[in-house]
């Protein structure tokens, strides 16, 4: 990525290639990028600090980009810490600096840095806000729960760019940049994902604003075809299926449940279903799994009973669906059981418990292994899941 994303705007984050779990749940292979940028005019503006797994870094282009100079703002969009860890050392660096922010990010700060004293130190900006800082002039968006309380945006209206925090962010170090659509989709449903409606709201304001580039704190920065990124976000948003298909989760113990399911994705492939995306939620990435139910249409879900109740790999997969606001979706369910099968009542309970659900009256019940009498179950459950809806 070029430094210079415009003559007056640089980017100074960094790439971390070797951390194991982001937020110490998601797998990220191709790694994570930490964002932040200065903008240089009149008055200089630092747009969110990084991680302190990289503050050495980024202090360091930090200095280089101000070139002797002294920074004006910190503007803090979001407190979490893979964004705001340096506040401290900033403002114990540039003692004259403001920290702009919004009410619950002023409010927030002594939580993290007991050990700074903010009083005189900060600049609350509420919705519309603006600073100008020669040329440029920064507005500031609220975007609460998008996806912690205090998080805004900010908009450059000179060169039209929008800061977006967490926003339009994505897995992957910037290093390894690859396609965009399915890091970006697995991070926002796993980050993001419960708040849809407040995704919404800020749709709303942006489409009242001229963007010509985003920047987001986590990822490439997004400069041509917006409209591809922010149709995906709204159809995201509003729960709404990306592409039409099935995905087939399931939880086995032995092996038989797994045979069911890669039998059951057979089936749905013979009746004209392209898209089956099977998961093994014993040894799939969760993240992935949760992203995949989000992106089809229609879910199967497939497991054994479990000490009187479902395999825990799959009650953890409903679990995460639950918190994510999973909704809108056909799904079916085969369960598997030696003598008391249980699994299909604890995941048909689960399901039931999110918004706009419609359970498949055919639910499958497997005793021990998949025989022939079940083949005409799940061909029923199939047919039920494709029918005219």
């Amino acid at each position: 990525m070029n430094d210079n994303i415009t003559p007056y705007v640089r980017y100074i984050g960094t790439d971390d290639k070797d951390l194991d779990l982001f937020e110490s749940q998601y797998v990220v292979p191709q790694g994570i990028s930490y964002n932040s940028y200065v903008i240089t005019d009149e008055k200089i503006a630092v747009m969110d600090t990084i991680d302190q797994r990289k503050t050495d870094e980024w202090t360091a282009r930090l200095e280089e980009a101000l070139e002797g100079r002294t920074p004006d703002y910190l503007i803090v969009q979001h407190m979490e810490p893979d964004h705001a860890a340096n506040i401290g050392w900033f403002a114990e660096k540039y003692p004259e600096a403001t920290i702009v922010a919004s009410a619950k990010a002023v409010q927030m700060m002594p939580q993290f840095f007991e050990e700074v004293n903010f009083a005189g130190r900060t600049q609350t900006v509420k919705e519309g806000d603006t600073l100008c800082l020669g040329q440029h002039t920064l507005k500031f968006i609220m975007a609460p729960m998008v996806h912690w309380p205090e998080v805004m945006l900010t908009y450059e209206e000179s060169e039209k760019i929008l800061f977006s925090a967490d926003a339009f962010g994505k897995f992957g170090a910037l290093c390894r940049e690859g396609e965009w659509t399915n890091e970006a989709r697995r991070y926002y449903f796993n980050i993001v994902g419960k708040y849809g409606a407040q995704v919404q709201a800020l749709l709303k304001k942006a489409a009242g604003l001229d963007i010509a580039m985003i920047c987001p704190l986590h990822g490439p920065v997004l400069k041509e075809n917006l409209g591809y990124y922010i149709g995906l976000y709204d159809t995201w948003s509003k729960y709404e299926p990306e592409t039409e298909g099935v995905v087939v989760a399931y939880a086995s113990i032995h092996g038989n449940t797994a045979a069911a399911a890669r039998r059951m994705a057979e089936i749905l492939n013979e009746k004209g279903i392209a898209e089956v995306m099977l998961i093994d939620l014993c040894r799939d990435d969760m993240a992935l799994a949760v992203e995949s139910a989000f992106r089809y249409s229609k879910m199967i879900v497939a497991a054994s009973s479990y000490d009187a109740g479902v395999f825990p790999p799959m009650f953890d997969f409903l679990h995460h669906l639950q918190i994510k606001n999973f909704q809108k979706r056909r799904v079916g369910i085969i369960e598997n059981g030696s003598w008391a099968p249980t699994a299909g009542r604890v995941m048909s309970c689960m399901l039931s418990e999110m918004k706009s659900m419609e359970i498949m009256e055919h639910t499958v019940t497997i005793k021990s292994s998949m025989k022939k009498a079940d083949l005409l179950q799940m061909e029923e459950l199939a047919e039920e899941l494709l029918a005219t809806e």
